[in-house]
Parts: C-alpha cells; sequence; structure tokens
C-alpha cells in the first residue's frame, strides 16, 4: 500500500553525500575554535611565574611606549600636538598599566581566565594605538610602529590560532581605520604586518610545541622516578608521600589503613628456578595485589619481596576483609611455587609519623611471619 507520507528530496533539505560530514564539521568548529584560541597557561607554580614575569614585562613596556608616546605628544609639532585625546590615552597607559599587576594573576593562569586577560590586554593596546596614530595624522604617524611592539609581545602568549587572529586584526584597524585611502605606502605597512604576523606565528608554534614536549618530559620522568622499574607499581617514595597524606586526612575523619605484604618462600624460587623467575613471580603478585583493591588504593613495592597497600577502610571491619583478600591474591599466584605472603596491618591515626605507621604495620608482619606466615596479623587497634 502507498505511503501517504510527504518525499522528501535529501538534496533539497541539505542531506546530500556532502551534507552529513558537513554538519559534523560543523558542530566540531566551535570546539576547534576553543581550542585553537585558549587552552591553559599554566600547568604548575612555576609555569605561572613564567607568565607573572612576561606580564611584568609586558606592563614595562608598556610604561615606556607610554613615556614614549607622552613625550612625542607634547614635543613634536605634528598633527597630534599636545592633542588633549592623546595626552590622556598616553597618561592612561603610564598609569594604568602597573594596576594589571593587582589581579590575580597565579590563579587566572591556571584556567582559561589567562587567555582571556591576553586577548583583552592586545584588543585595548590595539584600540589605544589605533585611535592615537588616527589622530596623529593617520599612515604619517610614527605611532603606527607600536603596532610592531605588540605584535611581538603577543606571539609568546597566544597560542598560533590566536597570533593569527589578533595579527589580522591588527592589519586590518591599520588598514581601515589609520591609513585611510590605500596607496603603496599604507599597502606596504599592512603587508610588512601580515608578514610580522606570520613570523610571529612559526614562533607561537615553536613556543608551544616545546613547551608540550617539555611538559610530556616532565610528567614521563615524574612517573619513573615514582613507580618501581620491574613491576610498574608506586615506589617506596611515592608511597610514603601517600602515607603523609593519609595521616592528614585522618585528621578530619578518614579513615584509613596501612597493610604491608612480605612474600614467604621467595628466595627458594629465586635460589632453585633463577631470579628471571623470582621477577616474574614479583610482577605477578604486584598485578594480583592490585586486582584486589579498589583503583583509589595504592599498591606499591617497597623492596625486594616487600609490599605495601594504602586503603581507605571506613569501617573496622573492612581491614580484615582487605588483608584477607591481600593474603589469598598472593596465595593464588605462589602456589605453584611455593609462595604465600604474611600480611600485617596497621591503621593510620591523626598525627601519626609515617615511619610509626610503617613500623607498626611491619611489627604486625612480622608476627603473622613468626606465626608459620601465609596467615595475617592486625594491628589496627
Amino acid at each position: 500500500m502507498p505511503s501517504d507520507d510527504p518525499v522528501v528530496d535529501d538534496a533539497a533539505a541539505g542531506r546530500g553525500p556532502g551534507a552529513g560530514p558537513l554538519r559534523a564539521a560543523l558542530r566540531r568548529l566551535p570546539g576547534w575554535v576553543g581550542t585553537g584560541l585558549y587552552r591553559p597557561l599554566a600547568e604548575d607554580e612555576e609555569r605561572a611565574r613564567y607568565w607573572i614575569r612576561h606580564v611584568r614585562s609586558g606592563v614595562l613596556l608598556s610604561e615606556v611606549a607610554g613615556l614614549a608616546s607622552l613625550t612625542y605628544t607634547l614635543v613634536t609639532p605634528t598633527a597630534g600636538h599636545r592633542h588633549p585625546v592623546l595626552l590622556v590615552l598616553a597618561s592612561s597607559v603610564v598609569l594604568g598599566a602597573p594596576l594589571l599587576l593587582l589581579l590575580p594573576l597565579r590563579r587566572m593562569f591556571h584556567d582559561l581566565r589567562g587567555g582571556v586577560f591576553f586577548y583583552a590586554w592586545s584588543a585595548a593596546v590595539t584600540t589605544v594605538i589605533t585611535v592615537a596614530a588616527r589622530l596623529d595624522g593617520g599612515a604619517d604617524s610614527p605611532l603606527s610602529v607600536l603596532f610592531f611592539l605588540n605584535l611581538v609581545f603577543m606571539a609568546v602568549a597566544y597560542p598560533p590560532a590566536g597570533v593569527v587572529l589578533t595579527g589580522t586584526a591588527t592589519a586590518i584597524c591599520y588598514t581601515l581605520l589609520v591609513a585611510g585611502p590605500l596607496d603603496s605606502r599604507s599597502l606596504f605597512v599592512a603587508t610588512v604586518l601580515v608578514t610580522v604576523t606570520l613570523v610571529c606565528t612559526f614562533t607561537s608554534a615553536n613556543h608551544w610545541a616545546a613547551h608540550d614536549r617539555q611538559v610530556v618530559l616532565v610528567r614521563t620522568l615524574e612517573a619513573l622516578a615514582g613507580s618501581d622499574p620491574l613491576t610498574g607499581v608506586p615506589n617506596r617514595r611515592v608511597f610514603l608521600e601517600r602515607v603523609a597524606r593519609a595521616v592528614v586526612r585522618a585528621g578530619r575523619g578518614e579513615r584509613a589503613v596501612v597493610c604491608v605484604v612480605d612474600l614467604d618462600g621467595f628466595k627458594g624460587v629465586n635460589d632453585r628456578d633463577g631470579h628471571a623467575a623470582g621477577d616474574a613471580v614479583l610482577r605477578r603478585v604486584a598485578s594480583a595485589l592490585g586486582a584486589a583493591v579498589r583503583e583509589t588504593d595504592t599498591v606499591a613495592r617497597m623492596g625486594g619481596d616487600e609490599f605495601a597497600v594504602l586503603a581507605d577502610c571506613p569501617a573496622p571491619g573492612d581491614d580484615a576483609a582487605l588483608a584477607g583478600r591481600l593474603r589469598a591474591a598472593v596465595a593464588e599466584v605462589g602456589a605453584g611455587c611455593g609462595v604465600t605472603g604474611s600480611v600485617g596491618c596497621a591503621v593510620v591515626h591523626p598525627d601519626d609519623a609515617v615511619a610509626d605507621v610503617l613500623h607498626r604495620a611491619d611489627a604486625a608482619m612480622y608476627r603473622a611471619k613468626a606465626a608459620g606466615g601465609d596467615r595475617v596479623h592486625d594491628l589496627a587497634r
């Protein structure tokens, strides 16, 4: 039976063969633009200090440019000689630029406000230069050279897309609002502005690429410095740092427990099957312990055949359940090679020293080992 529904022409409705990808691209366009123009400037305090120094340099440049423009306006007999608007603009720059240092720059550079700050600063500077150069004779005014100073300063602050955007806006402002009717001279200056924008774009791309490589390198080094090279789990240093944070949380009423797991019979594996076999057992034990806890808990290798676990245990009964899972995990791995685990537990108390927590957990583990191994001893109380 024929349908009474109207027939819709896909091409007429914008659903031709290329319409789907086009719509998808349009939907992604805001994200592309946002990613290209905005990015957090500081991932850490060192980077935030870098941008604060950059702002101080910009304020110093603004002061020099403002004082030079003020002097030029007062002493040079040009179209803008002692023009009240020019005097106000130059004085505003000299007096207002230092006020930027009163902003909460450190916090701003950790989020997108840092990028907005620099874009707003460049927009304000471009506006001031445009108005000043136009009042001072347009294309004949030497104040137009300040456009180049602004372009060079922004090359470091902006991602490449931002440099292109602000550089293009600068060239348009000069061509349409400062130079007036196009002639060979104004066209030459506009061409140089565009060329400088391209150079600044390449500089920005290199700067951000080098920064991104440095971030990856630092994070890789941090990961290597904080992990055990054999098993891949956190090492002793990282574990102690996390126990210290757990002590602080304990002061807020958040309960945590440290379990030390020492392998029984592991020396026999090395003596009988060789160190490669022993290394394989350690890797399997680390994996099994990780599977026995939550993702928010920490499994670390403390050295040799000793592991440690830091876990949140809101209820006292959770300690025994956790320790039992850890013992069972080791027993399952070592079933074929005679390896078991002695587990000692200690609760993290407020104002504990990290060494004291580990000492209590070690003491509990040694009691479990002295009792024959493959068991749990709890000094949680």
